[in-house]
């Protein structure tokens, strides 16, 4: 057994797993995971310096997700662009391919709340098949996304199974894994899967870290060894009460992200998911974080503002208003400190 895997054997899964420093209603806790599973590693659990900090209310199970009954519980229709079991097709030129329903952490906002964790939902290797075949037939898709649960929470062996048969359809550009492995269970980062992984570039990853608590030694190291292996990293981050929607704290934490070499990318505004509405932070919350980085930290650092449009819409940018006001050719912008300025666009 893999280190790993021994952090995995010991995670929190029920309300007397959970460290006996924190009090807690056990009966709550237990009334959740009836409905939504918990699960949080050893190592993630580590992390949580006291109840109810940005770490606990991302792995802890909270009352709030069963006694509020707003959001739905598949507000991004991905059921309804699937067109096979365990593939989603909504954008013309890439799919979102889900390889697996577990994750080294059970997040409390997760957007498949509906489906990680539970037996049922796990793809089969008929489905995998039948997903590769609807692949093989739309030459239009370039890109494809493996996301789950977690790909990475799978064997070397069927991962890779999976990617190398991916890599075998010409017409496939771009190979993407969705994981918040190196954020949640970095141990699982080994030299094998860096080798693994290596021999099927073009392939990126998009990795999960939402609060700098979260980046340690051992997420350094995990994030150090994917980038030697020359796979870019990119974080997504979604944006909640009490975790990350305070500007200071996405500051520091995109800043830390770039020193360890992963590049901010996009930051969420939570989708309206059944069970997660007491973490949401709203639109005004993401406007005034992403004003309060740009200009204020270097570019590279500033990840796009992204809404989920409900129904299925896609994903859609926020900005601050930096226009103005617009006549004819003269424009007027405000800066990152609020100051107007006049441009007068010559090529109009």
């Amino acid at each position: 057994m893999e280190d790993w895997q021994k952090l995995m054997k010991e995670s929190v899964r029920k309300s007397e797993n959970i460290p006996k420093k924190f009090k807690i209603n056990k009966k709550n806790i237990d009334k959740v995971t009836e409905t939504y599973p918990m699960c949080s590693n050893s190592y993630y659990t580590s992390l949580i310096k006291k109840k109810g900090d940005g770490i606990w209310k991302q792995c802890i199970a909270d009352i709030k997700e069963i006694s509020c009954e707003d959001g739905v519980a598949d507000p991004l229709h991905e059921e309804t662009d699937s067109p096979v079991p365990g593939l989603v097709h909504r954008y013309p030129d890439r799919v979102l391919l889900l390889v697996s329903n577990v994750c080294a952490m059970y997040c409390r906002f997760c957007t498949r709340k509906r489906k990680v964790g539970k037996q049922y939902d796990t793809i089969t290797d008929k489905d995998f098949k039948n997903a590769l075949n609807y692949l093989k037939k739309h030459k239009e898709v370039r890109d494809v996304i493996m996301s789950g649960g977690d790909p990475l929470m799978l064997s070397d062996s069927k991962l890779e199974h999976y990617i190398s048969e991916i890599r075998k359809i010409k017409h496939i550009e771009i190979i993407r894994i969705g994981t918040r492995v190196p954020c949640t269970l970095p141990q699982r980062i080994t030299p094998k899967l860096c080798k693994m992984l290596k021999k099927y570039h073009p392939l990126y990853i998009n990795t999960h870290f939402n609060t700098p608590a979260e980046i340690t030694k051992e997420s350094e190291k995990a994030c150090g060894m994917l980038a030697d292996a020359g796979i870019p990293l990119g974080n997504q981050s979604v944006l909640m009460k009490g975790v990350n929607s305070n500007p200071k704290v996405m500051k520091k934490l995109v800043q830390e992200l770039i020193r360890i070499r992963v590049k901010p990318y996009y930051i969420y505004i939570p989708d309206n998911v059944k069970g997660t509405r007491h973490l949401a932070a709203s639109v005004a919350d993401g406007l005034k974080v992403i004003q309060a980085l740009r200009g204020w930290t270097s570019g590279m650092c500033v990840p796009h503002l992204i809404i989920d449009i409900e129904g299925g819409g896609g994903k859609i940018p926020i900005l601050p208003e930096y226009l103005v006001k617009k006549e004819g050719n003269k424009y007027t912008f405000r800066n990152y400190e609020g100051k107007e300025f006049l441009y007068e666009d010559i090529h109009d």
